[in-house]
């Protein structure tokens, strides 16, 4: 008589355990600057159009890691953020816009000014985010933040608008947001051009890697900056 065969379920490698990145503390006011944000219609402009693209973008330029913490600044309502939890689920959005958060789509998304983000230092291994520094009236402020919060050779993609003329593709936005297209230049507050880019991130700590032009629905362009490595 042959001898039962006991089958035991395949034990697979329990996932590691990622923490949450630390918030800091401050008694800061956030700084108001430019439009404030606030507008449901205009939340209900971020759509997944390009979500595909832009994933693929982050995976060729950061080389995410399944375990890294990313940060996406100016989430929307995290279409994109979303898309990326798929490969690493330590994704975390932010953006100014309460309206989007309230629609949000994703989870770890958070009402955030990017001129103050309320992480501790070397949280994130790396930052991206599109269609949002243009926004940004101190936008070098921005940079500081998003060096600071990243850890030593950690990276950032931006992606930002090729416009010949200062907010000519936000005026389809600022008059469906705001019901005014001449908010356009109040919107997209800098006509940014990668030495622009270059010459921020420099004066925040923030090496340029390489930048590139895309064509793709509108001209965009695309620059990588990474923060200097910790020295052996």
């Amino acid at each position: 008589m042959r001898p039962a065969t006991i089958r035991t379920r395949e034990q697979r490698p329990l996932a590691p355990v990622i923490l949450p990145p630390s918030l800091r503390l401050t008694d800061e006011a956030p700084r108001l600057t430019g439009v404030t944000y606030d507008s449901e219609d205009y939340a209900m402009l971020n759509r997944p159009i390009e979500t595909g693209r832009h994933s693929r973008r982050i995976l060729k330029y950061l080389r995410p890691q399944t375990n890294d913490r990313l940060l996406e600044v100016g989430c929307g309502r995290g279409w994109l953020t979303q898309r990326m939890q798929e490969l690493c689920p330590a994704t975390y959005g932010i953006d100014v816009n309460p309206k989007s958060i309230a629609h949000a789509v994703a989870g770890n998304l958070t009402t955030m000014d990017a001129v103050d983000l309320r992480f501790d230092d070397e949280q994130f291994d790396h930052v991206y985010s599109f269609h949002a520094i243009e926004h940004i009236v101190d936008a070098d402020v921005a940079l500081r933040e998003m060096h600071r919060v990243l850890i030593p050779g950690g990276r950032v993609l931006l992606v930002y608008p090729a416009e010949p003329i200062r907010g000519l593709y936000a005026m389809p936005g600022a008059w469906i947001g705001f019901g005014n297209p001449f908010l356009a230049r109040e919107l997209h507050v800098h006509k940014f051009t990668p030495s622009k880019i270059r010459r921020l991130g420099e004066q925040c700590g923030l090496t340029h890697v390489e930048s590139a032009l895309d064509f793709f629905i509108t001209p965009q362009f695309m620059t990588v900056l990474e923060k200097a490595p910790y020295h052996s």
